[in-house]
């Protein structure tokens, strides 16, 4: 039998690699595994529309973003939050800038070269990698199973941290096929649930075919949510062919999902001339038509055309005749949510592995050695730099931790 390894990497986005660069620097040779051909798929990908890496509202701002779990997060976040990653990023020769919303991106705005740098630097730093090893889980002596092109084989290691990430984008490596396997081990994990992912509308074949992919812009978005609070947001969004998706739809994918699983649908409400008072729109609405339809009097009189004033049809298709109400509609556009897109098209995913099956060196209480990361653990945030900082945190917290048990452990 070959020697156990020193440490086992498994899963090579952002938290595992994060993880290896820590255990590394720590002392240890570490190996990472995938089951993809090529590390950072993922990240590459969120990378395509330009890389946001992180944001730059102050700490105190930045924390609650990850609401339920901020608590959790916060410790991890003072230990390798945003200006951290910054400097980090910074110090693999790769500059950022931030952009006029906050959001912090590469000066080249692109994942490739930073993924690149990063792992030249892993591969200097004795970092080995093993790509289409799919894990398995663990044999009976413990040893860590892994499904390869040339088969079935094994290893041991001494440390292991998994960095398996959750369930979205399974054709990138994020199938979640670890939940099985851990819960097997009696580790608590709540289930996996879509994030920052599009909601469904039954759209008029109609609508769908003439407007899918369309940006809807400016809109407010408004809903009760589970407490009863009134969430308003501002920004635009895409129809897509079953319903609504993009930056303002992700910004309240969380509380919007939360209602959706207690009461089944959500009636959301429209703005489409945010800008404007009710009170003016009604006046402007008002003028004599002269002769013009009414499309052409929304046009000019309210600025609603296009998809807007198809929203309104599909909404109401007998538009009212009187001002006050019409601009009541614009104002105040009811769509009824019927579900959330499925977990498999979302960017990100809620659920995972429950904190309170770790501990403050983020190794499983149940299984000694064996340290989580990343998507895998019961948190979520919005876009926005968010998610990435959280897997870098936490892919740094467990490297650190892994590092402190291996002192205290002589023996592992």
């Amino acid at each position: 039998m070959s020697p156990p390894l020193d440490a086992a990497v498994i899963g090579g986005g952002p938290a595992g690699l994060m993880a290896a660069e820590r255990l590394a620097a720590g002392g240890l040779q570490v190996e990472v595994f995938d089951a993809m051909p090529s590390v950072g798929r993922k990240f590459l990908l969120a990378g395509i529309g330009g890389m946001n890496i992180t944001h730059s509202e102050p700490f105190d701002d930045f924390v609650p973003r990850y609401r339920e779990r901020a608590a959790e997060l916060r410790p991890l976040l003072e230990a390798f939050g945003p200006a951290a990653l910054r400097d980090w990023i910074h110090g693999i020769g790769i500059e950022t800038f931030v952009g006029t919303s906050g959001r912090v991106f590469p000066r080249e705005m692109k994942a490739a070269p930073l993924l690149r740098a990063w792992l030249a630097r892993l591969r200097t730093a004795g970092v080995r990698f093993h790509p289409r090893h799919r894990w398995l889980g663990w044999n009976a002596d413990g040893g860590l199973r892994f499904l390869t092109p040339g088969g079935e084989h094994s290893v041991n290691a001494g440390t292991t941290v998994l960095a398996l990430g959750g369930a979205s984008w399974p054709r990138l490596g994020s199938d979640a096929a670890w939940v099985p396997l851990l819960q097997e081990k009696g580790v608590e994990i709540a289930p996996l649930r879509a994030a920052n992912c599009g909601f469904e509308i039954a759209w008029s074949e109609f609508f769908r075919a003439r407007f899918a992919g369309v940006p809807v812009k400016p809109v407010t978005l408004s809903f009760r949510d589970v407490n009863g609070e009134h969430c308003v947001r501002h920004g635009e969004f895409v129809v897509t062919a079953h319903g609504i998706e993009g930056s303002l739809v992700y910004a309240v994918s969380a509380p919007l999902r939360d209602a959706l699983e207690r009461d089944g649908q959500v009636r959301i409400t429209l703005d489409l001339a945010p800008g404007r008072s009710e009170t003016a729109l009604r006046n402007a609405l008002a003028a004599p038509r002269k002769g013009r339809s009414l499309s052409e009097h929304l046009r000019r009189r309210a600025g609603i055309h296009g998809v807007k004033a198809a929203l309104l049809r599909e909404a109401q298709p007998e538009l009212p005749a009187d001002a006050g109400e019409l601009a009541q509609l614009i104002k105040s556009l009811p769509l009824l949510i019927t579900a959330a897109r499925p977990v498999k098209e979302a960017i990100s995913t809620a659920g995972g592995i429950s904190f309170t099956a770790i501990d403050g060196n983020m190794m499983l209480k149940d299984l000694p050695g064996v340290f989580v990361a990343g998507e895998m653990l019961d948190w979520e945030a919005p876009t926005g730099g968010y998610l990435l900082t959280a897997c870098f945190a936490t892919g740094y917290a467990a490297g650190e931790g892994a590092l402190r048990w291996r002192r205290m452990t002589p023996e592992a």
